[in-house]
């Protein structure tokens, strides 16, 4: 990165355990896909493929490729993994990441109704063989609504400790669900008490897919926090922010 002597925001580097950017790939054509992670490789950590989109992209394989040229990890949706264990078909998940020669995993409950310790349970027997990042939060804006500061601690809690390396916080690439409410605001008091509980912080990553979202996790929690469902074109406007390179984040120290 030429900084022209400027004085940034220090970011971590590649690999990195904070400080992550997760981009979510909606089912985009091949060369997009590629032409996005060349020039912007060096600000990605990780490409999840959304929802259950790896099933029928026709070119799956040759983005698989294209993410380990660059050292960028990838795993599947939370989705595809709730639809599986909603036909009780557990095991053909497993040997469907593995297939695919997925190192990283997401279990969640957004949508199909397991309870946390249920979850919990699929947490700790993947991670014998898988990196694991768990999920807390609804996507159904009516569910997160009634879901309190207490739960969303207790389950972020229960889920590290049944071997869950990351826990992403819900908030559905269109803004609505978990964190936010039906109208794409963020639900502060929830974030609030979440930060100042006994977590560590690099041990969650904020799902963040517009730009005030992302804003406002940078400014809470600085340049190096883990943000996900980032958009493909935001790659390198995400970067901007957490050097103080835009005007929303300028006096970023």
């Amino acid at each position: 990165m030429k900084n022209l002597a400027l004085t940034l925001p220090e970011r971590t580097r590649k690999p990195r355990q904070t400080g992550l950017t997760v981009l979510i790939d909606n089912g985009f054509p091949i060369h997009f896909f590629k032409d996005t992670i060349n020039g912007a490789s060096e600000f990605i950590d990780f490409v999840k493929f959304g929802w259950g989109t790896s099933l029928i992209t026709k070119d799956l394989e040759e983005k698989i490729v294209c993410l380990k040229e660059n050292n960028v990890k990838y795993f599947f949706g939370g989705t595809l993994f709730e639809k599986f264990v909603s036909q009780n078909k557990v095991d053909e998940f497993y040997t469907y990441c593995s297939l695919y020669g997925c190192e990283y995993i997401e279990i969640s409950n957004g949508t199909f109704p397991l309870t946390n310790k249920e979850k919990a349970r699929y947490i700790a027997e993947f991670s014998d063989q898988f990196h694991v990042f768990s999920e807390v939060g609804s996507k159904d804006p009516i569910l997160s609504n009634e879901q309190s500061s207490a739960e969303w601690i207790e389950y972020i809690h229960e889920d590290i400790e049944a071997g869950s390396q990351k826990v992403i916080t819900e908030t559905r690439e269109s803004g609505t669900g978990g964190l936010c409410s039906n109208n794409g605001e963020m639900r502060l008091e929830i974030v609030d008490d979440i930060l100042s509980s006994r977590i560590d912080m690099n041990q969650l990553i904020f799902e963040a897919p517009n730009k005030t979202l992302q804003t406002t996790f940078i400014k809470k929690l600085g340049p190096n926090v883990n943000l996900a469902n980032i958009a493909f074109c935001d790659a390198i406007s995400l970067e901007t922010l957490r050097l103080g390179l835009r005007s929303d984040t300028f006096y970023l120290s």
